[in-house]
């Protein structure tokens, strides 16, 4: 006679979620977004469920410190469509200067998946351009993040 072993799957609501805290000062962009998008989703738990948030808050800081490697900062570019003829284009050290929140946000963003459940993911995310935030009262812990190892 064998005894089976039953798979976890987590269920919407039991799924205890805590705050972390990132500095992002002198991070690479893609390692420390790669990092808190596994975070968002939960996948540094054992506990992970894909149609399930089993996620934390992440709460990144000094966003406007944030680095690029090489040359990225002047080449590459934010490319959008505004409804009238010719794109609208900026550098992402233009962006950095003006938004430095949405570096980190479309990073993590297009890490995630692309459905209901990432929307749900990345309204977890708190952004903040300098080193202080508003959300002491959740007690988050520290979190190091986007380290080469």
């Amino acid at each position: 006679m064998t005894l089976q072993q039953k798979t976890y799957v987590a269920k919407t609501g039991h799924v205890d979620q805590k705050w972390f805290v990132v500095d992002a000062s002198d991070r690479v962009l893609g390692r420390l977004a790669s990092d808190v998008a596994m975070v968002l989703m939960g996948k540094h738990r054992p506990t992970y469920t894909p149609h399930v948030d089993t996620g934390d808050f992440v709460i990144v800081t000094n966003a406007e410190k944030v680095v690029m490697t090489g040359r990225k900062l002047e080449h590459r570019h934010y490319a959008w469509y505004n409804g009238y003829t010719g794109q609208k284009m900026e550098s992402y050290q233009e962006r950095q200067s003006r938004k430095p929140e949405d570096l980190i946000l479309h990073a993590v963003r297009r890490m995630l998946p692309k459905n209901k459940l990432a929307r749900h993911m990345l309204s977890k995310l708190k952004i903040y351009a300098g080193a202080t935030h508003p959300h002491q009262s959740q007690q988050p812990e520290a979190m190091e993040v986007g380290k080469k190892s």
